[in-house]
């Protein structure tokens, strides 16, 4: 039970705190390394953990440190529990957010098209509100090293919280998602797609953030509630025949390639085969039947634009439709007409953004008589970006995708059967993937248009007339990676080619940001890099993460070690609940409602806010409670001055002695079913349960137990030492238990009496209690104790009599049997509640009463 670092015992202070020892044992623990890997242990001994890396574009907030604590007891438990715990920790600075915050709090915005300057330097911060709205163009690589200037500061802000909290993180194991390590793995596990035909690039519909300016993959989208408008459009069909249209989008009139209708609806079926004209532009347009249109939907009959939502996309690509794409990246409508588009009536759309192009093109409907009736207000759900403003719009665009099922139902059903090998915490959740990968249309695009990430590693040639040849991309060694093809030559070129006929161009594009983090098990694992690690590592243990990314980080992370390693990258994931505020809703920064932890933990104290957190299990949500962080820091103050209390009685001096006294073997019995309760919750990650079973057991010992034995330790004699032997072990004990939940004062009580540190003694088991027992042993015996003696103290309330109070006479009635288990703890009762004789009535109640006579 001691650390390769001993220290000496430092003995009980008279006047123990909580204050200020958050920073006295986190330098501790650093300084001794207490939570070091050992990497010389074999995989058997290992247990290592995918840790989330924070996105650094903030602050912290309680969601944080509710879920990081659960994984960090799961991190002391095990490594209490003899295993070697391969805990690192990652901060994902690479993504929009990232960019985001530079534009903010920099005032500025990256242009590519601008040369290198080596002498700019960045404005003082914070910047005006005029210097946000008319932010300074900046070339990419200083736009990139402020970047990293900002979340390198950030970093250090987090890392600080962290280790407050008490993460018994290897701090020497850190990454980020855009450093050297990580951007040479990331291009390494894309340049094995793409050798295998997993990654290809690809002319197709693609979602857009026009805000962001960068495509947006399936698993970023979210729909909210927009206010919008049915406008009903007259389109003419053969022999003059009126069809109508309902639609939200009539500015996509110019895109339309077809009306569509079910193939069972009679009103439509002599259309289907025929052509239609569209009002005010009078294009012909096909009419076809889709089993995906719905009859009840608007007139029943939809137009088909290219693009105006998901569903135009399915019909686009199944019915083989023309392409008429007006919506470019910034927007607005393009500038020219899309062919077979007359270009009068779309001159007046031509550049406006799309609201503008929206009402002017109701006019234009109205003026020609094709709009029928007033528009009708409608709340539709519309797609948007995760983290954007402005509504997606979908314009074709060249990408890099990576297979994962959606267009592949052999990979889709290997997937889904990864997702059945899994260790689901709650098991409910697995529902969320099975329906995940069962509903994708189509593969991950893993391309994005941004500047702060990790590049897509190819090269194109150039021809002679300066034209790429996006079908055959060059593609480094991978002894080279990692590498940005923006600023290196493609292999087997010069730098001063670029550009130029007959040399190349570097793909502008970085990888979209789960493509990195989806490999946190390879990057932190050393794949590649260092062997030994891997094969000690991976596949790892477990993956703690929010329920909300399952369709994001979790399937991105099986996908890529599906189809590199042929495994999961984990055994367990374990799915967090959300954190809700006073009024149940879910705490988020977009709503304004988050709080931030670090006035709460300089307040209240770490391990307080951490017993908060305990409190919420796996999947379950947990209201934010600042009366539950006062609970945690009263059962903190409780172990330190019953600790104290029960060392000043001798115990440290009588630790592996035996007990002996029927109510010391009957409260070590009692533990022994505490230990065993608690393990087995640790093990199903079910830490509430333990600190439950944990909790309530502490209480009743120093609610009872203590106050019934503390008269007989003060003694001498057989009893004495009974007393003390057995308080002895229900402070080691107990103080191993709360361990993982309240580090901070389970250390420095064990520090008192004990060498080395408490969270690298091995987990209390129930044959190290049983031990420590000698004589029959009878739990219930502490139970039906602190029930006698709470009926004495409640005598005396009821008196409004002082606890130490002398009771003359108190009788005892009950079954004999129960009355002749009394005896067994009498002595104790009659010291504990100041009893001068106490007489047992047998058989007088059917339940035991203890009656007080003053």
């Amino acid at each position: 039970m001691t650390d390769t670092a001993r220290t000496a015992r430092t003995g009980v202070p008279e006047r123990p705190t909580l204050d200020g020892l958050e920073e006295t044992w986190a330098r501790h623990w650093q300084e001794e390394g207490t939570y070091a890997f050992d990497r010389s242990k074999e995989r058997s001994d290992v247990y290592a953990i995918d840790t989330p890396p924070p996105t650094v574009s903030g602050e912290l907030h309680m969601g944080h440190v509710f879920s990081y604590t659960h994984t960090d007891m799961v991190a002391r438990f095990q490594r209490m529990r003899g295993r070697t715990v391969f805990y690192p920790m990652g901060w994902d600075d690479n993504g929009l957010p990232t960019e985001r915050r530079v534009q903010n709090v920099y005032g500025v915005r990256c242009d590519p098209s601008l040369p290198y300057d080596p002498h700019w330097q960045p404005p003082a911060t914070p910047v005006s509100e005029e210097r946000r709205k008319d932010p300074t163009p900046v070339d990419r690589r200083n736009f990139v090293a402020l970047c990293e200037r900002l979340t390198a500061a950030d970093e250090q802000v987090f890392e600080a919280l962290w280790r407050r909290l008490g993460l018994s993180v290897d701090w020497s194991l850190t990454y980020t998602t855009i450093g050297r390590v990580a951007r040479a793995t990331s291009q390494r596990a894309f340049l094995r797609n793409l050798a295998r035909g997993e990654a290809y690039q690809a002319e197709a519909p693609t979602l857009w953030d026009v805000g962001f300016a960068t495509a947006v993959a399936q698993a970023e989208l979210e729909d909210r509630e927009r206010p919008g408008a049915y406008h009903r459009l007259r389109f003419t069909g053969p022999g003059g025949r009126e069809v109508l249209i309902d639609t939200t989008r009539p500015e996509l009139l110019p895109a339309c390639v077809a009306l569509v209708c079910h193939p069972d609806d009679e009103r439509y079926a002599d259309l289907v085969g025929h052509s239609v004209r569209s009002p005010v532009f009078a294009v012909e347009v096909p009419v076809h039947a889709h089993p995906v249109a719905d009859p009840a939907k608007g007139t029943g009959i939809a137009m088909v634009c290219t693009f105006g939502d998901l569903t135009d996309v399915t019909w686009w690509r199944e019915l083989q439709l023309d392409t008429r794409v007006v919506i470019g990246r910034d927007g607005r409508l393009l500038p020219e007409p899309p062919h077979g588009v007359p270009a009068e009536p779309y001159a007046a759309l031509a550049g406006q953004t799309v609201n503008g192009a929206r009402r002017t093109m109701v006019q234009l409907l109205a003026d020609a008589g094709d709009l029928v009736g007033e528009p009708r207000a409608i709340t539709h759900p519309v797609k948007f970006y995760e983290r954007g403003d402005r509504p997606l719009e979908i314009v074709s665009t060249r990408q890099w995708y990576l297979r994962n099922g959606g267009r592949d139902a052999g990979l889709r059903d290997q997937l889904l059967a990864r997702g059945g090998e899994l260790r689901w915490v709650p098991e409910h959740m697995k529902h969320r993937y099975d329906h995940w990968v069962g509903g994708l249309t189509g593969d991950w695009l893993v391309s994005r248009q941004r500047f702060f990430g990790v590049p897509v590693p190819v090269w194109y040639r150039l021809d002679d007339v300066g034209e790429p040849d996006w079908s055959h991309p060059l593609t480094p060694d991978e002894a080279m990676l990692p590498v940005d093809p923006s600023s290196d030559p493609a292999p087997g070129f010069e730098e001063s080619q670029r550009g130029l006929p007959g040399g190349f161009i570097g793909e502008p594009d970085v990888l979209d940001t789960w493509a990195t983090s989806s490999l946190t098990p390879q990057i932190v694992g050393g794949w590649e890099t260092d062997p030994d690690l891997f094969s000690r590592v991976f596949p790892m243990d477990l993956r703690p993460q929010g329920q909300e990314i399952i369709r994001t980080w979790l399937f991105s992370s099986v996908v890529r070690a599906h189809l590199e390693h042929g495994v999961l990258p984990w055994r367990d994931a374990v799915l967090s609940g959300w954190i809700l505020d006073p009024d149940r809703k879910k705490m988020s920064k977009s709503k304004g409602n988050v709080v931030t932890p670090m006035a709460l933990l300089e307040q209240h104290g770490s391990d307080a806010v951490r017993y908060w957190a305990a409190n919420g299990k796996p999947g379950m949500d947990l209201a934010f409670d600042p009366a539950q962080i006062k609970v945690g820091r009263r059962l903190a103050t409780k172990l330190l001055n019953a600790s104290r209390f029960a060392l000043g009685l001798g115990a440290a001096d009588a630790l592996r002695a035996p007990a002996t006294a029927p109510l010391d073997t009957a409260m070590l019995a009692e533990l022994s079913g505490v230990v065993a309760a608690a393990t087995s919750a640790f093990d199903a990650y079910d830490h509430t349960a333990a600190l439950q079973v944990t909790e309530a057991f502490f209480w009743r010992f120093c609610d009872d137990y203590i106050e019934l034995v503390k008269e007989r330790a003060y003694g001498s004699g057989p009893g004495a030492e009974s007393a003390r032997a057995a308080l002895a072990t229900a402070l080691s004990v107990q103080l191993r238990l709360f361990a993982p939940v309240l580090p901070y004062v389970a250390e420095e009580v064990w520090s008192w009496w004990r060498y080395g540190s408490v969270h690298r003694a091995t987990w209390p088991t129930t044959y190290e209690v049983g031990r420590a027992i000698e004589g029959p042993a009878d739990p219930h015996l502490l139970r039906l104790a602190g029930d006698a003696l709470g009926q004495v103290r409640r005598a005396k309330s009821e008196r409004k009599l002082s606890m130490k109070a002398e009771v003359p006479l108190a009788e005892a009635l009950g079954p004999a049997a129960l009355l002749e288990q009394l005896t067994l703890i009498a002595d104790d009762l009659r010291a504990a509640g100041r009893i001068a004789k106490l007489d047992l009535l047998p058989d007088r109640t059917p339940e035991l009463v203890i009656a007080a006579a003053f």
